[in-house]
C-alpha cells in the first residue's frame, strides 16, 4: 500500500510538473474568492484514483475533487491532488500532493510529495518518516525564540480573522519567525524534517492534513487540536516538536479555544 501510495503521488507529481510549464492546460476556474480548482487538479486526482484501484479496488477514497466514494472498507484513502492550489496557479513553486491512507479510524499510510523540489516525505505507522529514504526527526530546538513556525492564514472563515490574528501576534512576537507557505501539506512536512519547530492553521479540510499529521507523529512530535486534544475533526491543527508544540497550545487555547 505504501509502495502504491508513493507511485501514484510521483506520477500526479509529473501531470502537476506539466501544467506548471505549459499555463495553458491549467484551465482556471474560482471556487470562491482566492479559492482555484483548475483542469490539472482533477487529471491529477484521477490518476491517483486510478493507480489506487487498479492494486485496491475495493477500497473507498475521499479526494477533494471527487469526493467520497461509496465502496464499504476498513481502508479509506484520503486525496489532495494539489495542495497548494493558489500558489501553483501563480506559478509559485510551492505545492505537493498528499495522500493519506487510514484502516478504520488509524492513520496508517502518509505521503507528501513536492514535485518542484523532488522531496517525497512518506511515514507508515510504528516505523518513522523518511524524505526521500533517508529517516527524518523533528527539531530538537527547545527555545521558543529561537524557533520558526509555519501558519495559514483563515481566509476561508474570514469571521476569525480576529482571534486569529491575536494569536498570530503572541506567536511571531514571541519566535524566530513566522513563514506562511501556502500549502499546509508541505508546512506538515517540513515540520516532520526540523525546518520548522511547528505549524498552527484554522478549519483545514481531513485532506490537507491526514498525511502530514503522520509524518509529524512518525517523525516524533505531537499532532493535536487547539486545545491540546486529538479531535481533528474541525481541522484545527497544532503540530510539532513536543517542546515547542506545547509552547503554541498555551497560545491557541488563549485565542482559538472555542473555534469550531
Amino acid at each position: 500500500m505504501l509502495d502504491c501510495a508513493i507511485i501514484a503521488a510521483k506520477e500526479s507529481g509529473r501531470i502537476l510538473m506539466e501544467g506548471l510549464k505549459n499555463p495553458d492546460m491549467r484551465r482556471i476556474e474560482k471556487k470562491g474568492i482566492g479559492d482555484y480548482v483548475t483542469e490539472i487538479d482533477r487529471e491529477s486526482e484521477q490518476a491517483v484514483i486510478r493507480i489506487i484501484k487498479k492494486s485496491f479496488p475495493y477500497h473507498q477514497i475521499v479526494a477533494e475533487e471527487s469526493g467520497l466514494d461509496r465502496a464499504e472498507s476498513s481502508y479509506q484513502w484520503i486525496i489532495d491532488p494539489l495542495d497548494g492550489t493558489a500558489n501553483y496557479v501563480h506559478s509559485i513553486p510551492v505545492f505537493g500532493v498528499s495522500i493519506g491512507l487510514m484502516k478504520d479510524a488509524d492513520m496508517i499510510i502518509g505521503v507528501v510529495y513536492s514535485p518542484a523540489t523532488e522531496e517525497l516525505f512518506w511515514a507508515e505507522k510504528g516505523r518513522g518518516a523518511f524524505l526521500n529514504g533517508k529517516k527524518i526527526n523533528v527539531s530538537k530546538q527547545k527555545d521558543f525564540a529561537d524557533s520558526m513556525i509555519a501558519t495559514g492564514f483563515p481566509w476561508r472563515s474570514r469571521h476569525l480573522i480576529k482571534p486569529y490574528l491575536e494569536s498570530f501576534r503572541e506567536i511571531l512576537t514571541g519566535s524566530a519567525g513566522v513563514r506562511r507557505m501556502g500549502a499546509a501539506a508541505i508546512d506538515l512536512a517540513y515540520t516532520a524534517c526540523g525546518r520548522f519547530e511547528a505549524f498552527w492553521e484554522i478549519q483545514l479540510k481531513p485532506w490537507d492534513i491526514a498525511a502530514g499529521s503522520l509524518l509529524v507523529k512518525e517523525a516524533g512530535g505531537v499532532v493535536t487540536d487547539f486545545k491540546g486534544g486529538i479531535d481533528l475533526s474541525a481541522g484545527n491543527i497544532v503540530a510539532g516538536s513536543p517542546d515547542i508544540h506545547k509552547h503554541i497550545v498555551k497560545v491557541t487555547e488563549k485565542y482559538l479555544a472555542d473555534v469550531a
